[in-house]
């Protein structure tokens, strides 16, 4: 898979590469798996012999030839796993459980008080709810934050958001759950998902970035998230962007979300009269929705600044493509107005033609990234995982309950 990192600096990635790529992709021929994968065929040839064997992967039906003998499609035979991912917000926890090719079974909210003296034990005891209903072959569990994680695999977060400052996530919940347990940023949990089922399967640089609450960029470069040397790296909604502009959550003036988010969108309209004192977010978006020229404006005017800031960062990463989504993406197309004018003006010549693609927004998104960190662990050859990734492939080798190919689960 494009932007797929390579598994062949670390051999003990390979098997459960393949069977990972099988769960995301479905049935695919042994050529295809070893070009995803960048290894050789012989070697995907003795592997998934080894596979087979295991009662892990089967022979299906003959793929279509150009010329030669007709290859076989493989797939999975026994119940790979799932992963239980979970969204951390300032009042509430999403949680989804998942399939490995990213079906989601089911998808619940739950009420959150991170500023509870025993917020962690509570989110361990509702994730534990959500293992215990687990139904099948459980790989371990994903967590989102919306702030900075040191690793993945020991998950000590600095999430002003929510009031926590070195807070050891990772370790409490392994030690509540007792599965493995990965904690990151939750837009770089989204480019993970775009890795494994979506925009990034095509591409190896890319960035997404989310619009709404905050502005938050996912960076991934040459397959692999770059997380910066103490995983807070992507904050362009830090960016700043005006001297004595207003104040930020961060406590310093001027930031791109200060001036883009949805506080500052909602303080933008108040000013301008096109909602009331108690008004909304909504409300400002079907005052544009009807053609009110100053809601109109107000997006317009986020949806340039967005691009001159974005130009930046195209500047500073080199990305093929960039990828918009978040809670705010369903008002885009008055985001766009002032958008894509000033992207491109903003760029050199000849990064001009740079494409971008908008996603349709649900909540359960953040939740089905914070899985994709469990489910993409057969692919990470950097080892940003860590132990727990390892644990991961573990289970996921070892596999479940025999299943026929294709069969309901």
């Amino acid at each position: 898979m494009a932007g797929t990192s390579r598994p062949t600096a670390r051999g003990d990635l390979v098997p459960s590469a393949v069977l990972a790529l099988l769960g995301t992709r479905g049935p695919t021929s042994r050529a295809d798996v070893a070009r995803a994968l960048d290894v050789s065929p012989a070697t995907i040839t003795q592997l998934t012999k080894a596979l087979i064997a295991r009662g892990l992967v089967a022979e299906l039906d003959t793929a279509p030839s150009q010329g030669g003998r007709p290859g076989r499609l493989l797939g999975l035979v026994r119940s790979a796993g799932g992963a239980i991912g979970a969204k951390v917000t300032a009042d509430h926890v999403a949680i989804v459980d998942v399939d490995v090719d990213g079906t989601v079974r089911s998808s619940t909210s739950h009420r959150f008080d991170p500023d509870a003296p025993n917020a962690l034990d509570v989110l361990g005891h509702i994730l534990g709810s959500a293992v215990d209903d687990h139904p099948g072959h459980l790989l371990g569990v994903g967590v989102g934050i919306p702030g900075a994680v040191d690793t993945q695999a020991s998950g000590v977060v600095n999430a002003p958001t929510l009031g926590w400052a070195d807070a050891h996530v990772g370790a409490v919940l392994r030690t509540m759950l007792g599965v493995p347990v990965l904690v990151e940023n939750d837009v770089n949990a989204l480019a993970v998902a775009e890795r494994l089922y979506g925009t990034g399967r095509d591409y190896s640089s890319y960035l997404v970035v989310t619009i709404g609450r905050g502005i938050g960029c996912g960076i991934v470069v040459d397959g692999a998230i770059y997380r910066g040397a103490s995983g807070g790296a992507g904050e362009i909604g830090h960016i700043p962007m005006s001297v004595d502009g207003p104040l930020c959550g961060c406590g310093s003036r001027g930031c791109l979300e200060a001036h883009i988010g949805d506080d500052a969108l909602v303080r933008q309209a108040l000013e301008a009269g096109v909602i009331g004192p108690r008004g909304t977010l909504d409300g400002l978006k079907v005052a544009a929705g009807l053609g009110n020229p100053a809601a109109q404006g107000i997006y317009r005017e986020a949806g340039a600044v967005l691009g001159r800031a974005l130009a930046g960062v195209v500047h500073t990463v080199d990305p093929e493509v960039v990828v918009l989504l978040g809670e705010g993406i369903d008002a885009w197309p008055h985001w766009e107005l002032g958008f894509e004018q000033s992207l491109r003006s903003h760029l050199m010549p000849a990064r001009r033609g740079l494409p971008f693609i908008v996603e349709p927004w649900a909540e359960d998104k953040w939740a089905l990234g914070a899985a994709a960190l469990v489910l993409a662990t057969p692919f990470d050859s950097a080892g940003a995982a860590g132990d727990q990734g390892q644990l991961v492939r573990d289970r996921l080798q070892a596999g479940g309950p025999a299943i026929a190919a294709g069969a309901p689960r």
